[in-house]
C-alpha cells in the first residue's frame, strides 16, 4: 500500500511531537485526526492553555479530538469513526489496547532513547545526568507495556560535553522526523523485522523515571563530575537547585543553570561558597570546586554569576546544603 494513502491517527502533546506532526503534513501523508491532551489552566491568570500539537494542529486545519479519558466511548467511537491505518504516538498519555490495537498496521511510538535502555519518562534527562556519550531516537510498536513493544527503527547522536538537556531535547526532537517518516514507509511496504525486547535482564538497564522537584536538589558530597552531569541533565528545565543556609537557617534557595568543575583537594565542608565578590562563585564538592556561572536566587531572575555579585555582598556567610 502508499504510504500516502495511509489513514493516520497521531496523538501527542508537548513541542516534541510538533516537528513530526508538521513533517507529516508537509510531506503528503494522510493525517485524519489529532490526539492531545485537553485544554489546561496555566499561569498566574489560569488561562486555558492549547498544547503544543493542538495549535499546530489548527495551523494545520487537522481534525481535533481532546479526550478526558482514553477510554470514554464516546472518543473510542470517535477514533473508529476515522477508520485508522496506522497510529503514531509522541509523548502523549499510555494508550489503552482499545485504542492502540485499532489501526490495522497498528500504533508506533517515537521514544528519545535506544532502547530498551531509559524507558520512562524522562529518557534524555537522565542519559545527561548519567554521563552517557551516545543516545539516540527509537520507533517501537506499542503494546501492553511501557516502552517494552517491538522495536521497528533507531538512529543514534552524540552527546557532548557542554550537551544541556535543552540542547539534546532539539537536536533529538529534529533527529526523530526522519526516523518517524521512514517508520511510516516501511509499515506500509511491509518491509519491517521488528525486534522483539523480550528475554532482558531488565536489572542490567538504565530506567528514565519522571523527575520531580525533590529529585533536582544537588547533593553536594558528590564528585565533580556527577554533579557537572546532574545540572547538565536539568538545564534549563525543571533545574537543578540547592537550599541556602546562614548559620544553620534556612534562608533561600538557588536554581543552577550553568556550571563548571575544578579538580582539587580541600578541607572544606561540602556546600561551602567562596567567592572573589567580582566573576567567582564556587562551592566545594567531593573532589574539588563548582564554578557557578548562571543561576538564579529564590524570587530573583536568572542572571550570570558576574552580575549577581554586583549586588550581592554576603553569600560566602552562607552554604549550599
Amino acid at each position: 500500500m502508499n504510504a500516502k494513502d495511509l489513514r493516520i491517527v497521531f496523538m501527542g502533546t508537548p513541542e516534541f511531537a510538533v516537528p513530526s506532526l508538521r513533517a507529516l503534513v508537509a510531506a503528503g501523508y494522510n493525517v485524519v485526526g489529532v490526539v492531545t491532551t485537553p485544554d489546561k489552566p496555566a499561569g498566574r491568570g489560569q488561562q486555558l492553555r492549547e498544547s503544543d500539537v493542538k495549535i499546530a494542529a489548527k495551523e494545520l486545519g487537522l481534525p481535533i479530538l481532546q479526550p478526558e479519558k482514553l477510554r470514554d466511548e464516546a472518543f473510542v467511537e470517535a477514533m473508529r469513526a476515522l477508520q485508522p491505518d496506522l497510529g503514531i504516538v509522541i509523548a502523549f498519555r499510555m494508550l489503552p489496547e482499545v485504542i492502540w490495537a485499532m489501526p490495522r498496521l497498528g500504533t508506533f511510538n517515537l521514544h528519545a532513547s535506544l532502547l530498551p535502555e531509559y524507558r520512562g519518562a524522562a529518557p534524555i534527562n537522565w542519559a545527561i545526568i548519567n554521563g552517557e556519550r551516545e543516545t539516540g531516537v527509537t520507533t517501537f510498536l506499542l503494546n501492553h507495556e511501557i516502552d517494552k513493544g517491538a522495536i521497528i527503527g533507531q538512529l543514534r547522536e552524540p552527546i557532548a560535553d557542554d550537551d544541556t538537556i535543552g540542547t539534546l531535547y532539539d537536536r533529538l526532537m529534529h533527529k526523530g522526523v526522519g526516523l518517524v517518516l521512514e517508520t511510516v514507509d516501511k509499515l506500509a511496504a511491509g518491509e519491517i523485522a521488528p525486534i522483539e525486547q523480550q528475554h532482558i535482564d531488565e536489572s542490567t538497564l538504565k530506567p528514565a523515571p519522571k523527575i520531580f522537584k525533590e529529585d533536582c536538589l544537588i547533593d553536594w558530597s558528590k564528585p565533580g563530575v556527577e554533579i557537572i552531569n546532574f545540572v547538565r541533565g536539568l538545564s534549563p528545565y525543571p533545574a537543578a537547585w540547592s537550599r541556602l543556609y546562614r548559620q544553620g537557617q534556612e534562608v533561600g534557595s538557588a536554581k543552577l543553570f550553568r556550571v563548571a568543575f575544578h579538580a582539587g583537594v580541600h578541607g572544606e565542608p561540602c556546600g561551602t561558597i567562596r567567592t572573589d565578590y567580582r566573576t567567582l562563585l564556587e562551592v566545594a564538592c567531593a573532589d574539588g570546586w563548582i564554578a557557578i556561572e548562571e543561576l538564579q536566587l529564590a524570587g530573583k531572575r536568572r542572571m550570570a554569576t558576574r552580575d549577581l555579585l554586583l549586588g550581592l555582598r554576603d553569600i560566602d556567610t552562607c552554604q549550599f546544603q
